[in-house]
């Protein structure tokens, strides 16, 4: 029964965040449209650098969230209320001094804006009213919303999602009609603020309803602190891991920028956002399943967990496999049909984008059963990817330029993610023998490109020029990408460990729910 009910959970936190993606993109299809028409492109990028300028300061919160999330899976399981209201009291108190942290920085940055924005013709009342409406609504995370962390952890993101994006539209569609209008950017940052706090009553509400009987004090959160080291110890182990992979993520436009022309830089851009669009939708489904993995590795069955493991494997790389043989076979006539053929980079560009594309998105399984087992020890792993990521870019960039500045992440993924992770969940945390893995992996990865040259042979007997024009480009795609799913689906069925019990577990979850 509690089987079923993480697989019922699981799914509809899947179908939100799926329906909530896809609303996302059409609205911001449509807002991007109209804030660029009616109140100009550079105030879209002011709101944007006033946005990121505060994303730096959100380091502070050091990876708190993340390590009470793995401390309430067993509370929540045993149904411990006790327990429950002391996390949640210690994270109020941890969110708190955060909060002042993040809230003095962020008084401070602001002295520094006619620094920053030196030459610009927005009045000052509108770039600091931009910039305190964003840290205001950063700060409502801190200060009010930071029990919202109980429903993550209860597998219940479905309803932070959909509330978050019911408030998010309503927000956006009035500031929409404001722009189209009136033209104000004062109005528009004022509905920011005023929807930052609708959404924290909306919150505060909604976790009142589910739990009427949490009561976190704030005050005893210190004192609870030093009853709970499990927390500090996971903090301090996650905070250095968003350092590495902060410092990584920062290095990498850089290294390209040396290496590679602007208009080149331009040209990767375009696939790669298609790639992160696609890692985006598939990400925010697959990892819905991270609250009811940590859910049951607290259950204590080492068997049960393990073969769970195997089905979100299976699954998360037929589709990661799937998709990124799309990409590969069907961008360069999209960017052609889109852009031109001028745009067009070669195919060892292409691969190395789906190659990196293909290991974070199969990494998501192996990161939701180590952040279950609270497996957060190996702190030197992100700056050892990071060394490679940055040894290999720039050894390689130099001679092949942009292919070989991408080589850089893949040798680094393939390391740390691909090798070093499964080989730590193993040996920690499945107890399991590491060969095993090596036997799924080579498994999937043998059915992906089997399927792949299944697919690409049928397609190409087809004879449709899919850079022709965007009708070949849709007949094309028309033919391609069913082939693959339907060869790859069939092939993971019959053969891939894993597949057939995820698919039978799936059903008997829609007939006893159904």
């Amino acid at each position: 029964m509690q089987q079923d009910s993480r697989t019922r959970k699981s799914l509809l936190n899947a179908k939100v965040n799926m329906i909530c993606y896809m609303l996302n993109l059409v609205m911001l299809f449509f807002s991007r449209k109209i804030f660029i028409d009616h109140l100009g492109a550079d105030f879209l990028g002011l709101s944007s650098t006033v946005s990121s300028l505060l994303g730096f300061l959100n380091l502070a919160e050091l990876g708190v969230g993340q390590a009470i999330g793995v401390v309430l899976y067993k509370p929540i399981y045993d149904k411990n209320q006790k327990e429950i209201n002391e996390i949640i009291s210690i994270l109020g108190f941890l969110y708190r001094i955060i909060g002042i942290i993040i809230l003095a920085a962020g008084i401070i940055l602001s002295c520094f804006l006619p620094k920053i924005f030196p030459n610009t013709h927005f009045s000052w009342l509108v770039i600091y009213l931009g910039f305190y409406s964003y840290l205001i609504s950063a700060l409502l995370g801190y200060f009010c919303n930071y029990k919202q962390n109980l429903l993550w952890a209860d597998q219940r993101g479905y309803e932070i999602t959909g509330y978050f994006q019911i408030v998010g539209l309503l927000k956006t569609g009035i500031q929409m009609a404001l722009a189209y209008y009136v033209r104000s950017f004062v109005l528009f940052f004022c509905i920011e603020i005023t929807f930052g706090f609708v959404y924290a009553w909306v919150l505060h509400w909604r976790v009142k309803r589910v739990y009427p009987w949490l009561d976190s004090e704030i005050r005893k959160g210190r004192q609870l602190f030093r009853q709970y080291p499990t927390i500090g110890k996971y903090t301090g182990q996650l905070f250095v891991h968003k350092i590495g992979g902060f410092i990584q993520f920062e290095i990498t436009p850089l290294i390209i920028y040396s290496y590679a022309s602007l208009a080149i830089v331009a040209f990767y851009n375009n696939y790669s956002t298609l790639a992160t669009q696609i890692k985006g939708f598939i990400s925010g489904v697959l990892d819905s399943t991270g609250a009811g993995v940590g859910s049951l590795i607290a259950e204590g069955n080492r068997e049960k967990t393990y073969e769970i493991y195997k089905k979100l494997l299976s699954v998360r790389y037929f589709i990661a496999g799937s998709l990124c043989c799309c990409i590969f076979y069907l961008s360069s006539n999209f960017i052609a049909v889109w852009l031109g053929k001028q745009y067009i980079l070669s195919d060892v560009i292409v691969l190395l984008i789906c190659i990196q594309t293909f290991y974070n998105i199969t990494r998501g399984t192996n990161e939701q059963f180590a952040n279950g087992y609270g497996l957060f020890s190996d702190v030197w792993a992100p700056f050892v990817e990071s060394a490679i990521f940055i040894v290999v870019a720039i050894g390689l960039g130099r001679r092949y330029g942009l292919a070989g500045v991408l080589c850089g992440p893949v040798a680094s993924l393939t390391i740390i993610v691909n090798l070093w992770k499964p080989y730590f969940l193993y040996s920690r945390g499945l107890k399991r023998p590491f060969y095993e893995y090596w036997l799924l992996f080579f498994d999937y990865v043998a059915l992906i490109l089997i399927s792949y040259f299944a697919a690409s042979h049928i397609a190409d007997l087809s004879a449709i020029d899919g850079s022709a024009s965007w009708i070949n480009w849709l007949l094309q795609s028309l033919v391609f990408a069913p082939c693959m799913f339907v060869i790859s689906f069939i092939l993971f069925y019959a053969f891939g460990i894993g597949m057939r019990g995820f698919v039978r577990q799936l059903i008997l979850s829609r007939q006893n729910h159904g």
